[in-house]
């Protein structure tokens, strides 16, 4: 089976023959239609979370997929073959740039009937960042005032889609010429990071969800009124999320001085810091292709890329300014 993986940290990208994948009992196999280049894969590439996630090498990428399920484990019940199905894998089990994949069946969704698979390969990891930090973390309700960072990226574009049918007030930040796209995708006040400073012009937010870090985080949790929240997804993880993937007491206590100066920053402006790291999770897919479905999410599809392009794409990922995501297909 022909694959893109790395040999090592830091290593370019290379096409190359691996294994066909083990199907377990409650997995299922996954012909690749399309999967979606994320920041995500590239960090993973040159090793900037090693510590936290500890892959045997040599690596295959890719953390999105869409495509048609080939067979199914033999107690899997959810699925048959020939389903379209979208999933982000478990992050112990990514490798979604190759033909076929296995995915727990806990971890699948029948993709959103109204899409195509391009559109579906650009969805689970950023829509299920977008879930966990403003439906189950952030609890986001009506009237609420939310400022979701870099809203024409992967992530952004669809939080501001999600928090604008919470019922929230949305603010953003872009570049300029995304200023209107931005708006069209519901939200309220839209700060141009190049002209504005967004801590001068917003102030009494609930929730903040931070894809940036560094300046840019220490400034959101000025904007917050007392009590709200930065849920980010850039770092420095947190205590909270050490002790959520197990990880050993040294390395715990490693993350813990990472974040210290944050998180009592925090606290003495009387608000809150937390790392959240996305989690695969089918149910939570199945809800949000409820809400494609109904014209309620729209997925943002910035470029599509044969799967020969991913390791010189994939590169450019780290640096942003793509509106939406980069998807591969195949024919």
């Amino acid at each position: 089976m022909r694959a893109y993986a790395i040999s090592g940290y830091k290593q370019p990208v290379q096409e190359v023959d691996v294994p066909e994948p083990v199907v377990g009992e409650h997995d299922v196999l996954v012909e690749v239609r399309a999967a979606g280049l994320n920041q995500l894969d590239e960090k993973i590439r040159t090793g900037e979370f090693r510590q936290i996630l500890p892959y045997s090498l040599p690596l295959v990428l890719g953390n999105d997929v869409a495509g048609t399920v080939a067979r199914v484990g033999a107690s899997v019940r959810a699925f048959t073959p020939g389903d379209e199905v979208f999933a982000r894998p478990d992050k112990a089990r990514i490798g979604t740039f190759a033909e076929r994949v296995a995915v727990a069946e806990q971890d699948l969704a029948v993709k959103p009937t109204s899409i195509g698979m391009a559109e579906a390969g650009s969805l689970p990891l950023v829509a299920l960042t977008a879930w966990q930090a403003l439906v189950e973390r952030g609890k986001v309700m009506p009237g609420q005032k939310v400022l979701i960072h870099a809203g024409a990226g992967g992530v952004g574009s669809i939080a501001v889609q999600l928090a604008k049918h919470l019922g929230a007030h949305v603010a953003t930040t872009v570049s300029g010429s995304n200023t209107d796209f931005v708006r069209e995708l519901g939200a309220d006040t839209v700060i141009d990071y190049r002209d504005q400073d967004f801590e001068q012009a917003l102030s009494g937010y609930d929730l903040v969800l931070d894809s940036v870090g560094r300046e840019n985080l220490e400034k959101s949790l000025r904007v917050l009124r007392p009590g709200g929240r930065v849920i980010g997804i850039a770092g420095p993880p947190d205590p909270a999320f050490a002790r959520e993937i197990g990880l050993n007491p040294v390395v715990r206590a490693a993350i813990a001085v990472l974040s210290a100066g944050v998180r009592r920053r925090a606290r003495k402006l009387g608000v809150h810091y937390e790392f959240l790291f996305m989690r695969a999770d089918g149910e939570q897919l199945r809800a949000i292709a409820e809400l494609v479905d109904k014209s309620v999410l729209r997925p943002v599809v910035g470029k599509v890329i044969p799967f020969e392009q991913i390791p010189e794409t994939l590169a450019g990922q780290a640096a942003g300014g793509t509106r939406g995501k980069t998807v591969a297909t195949r024919d």
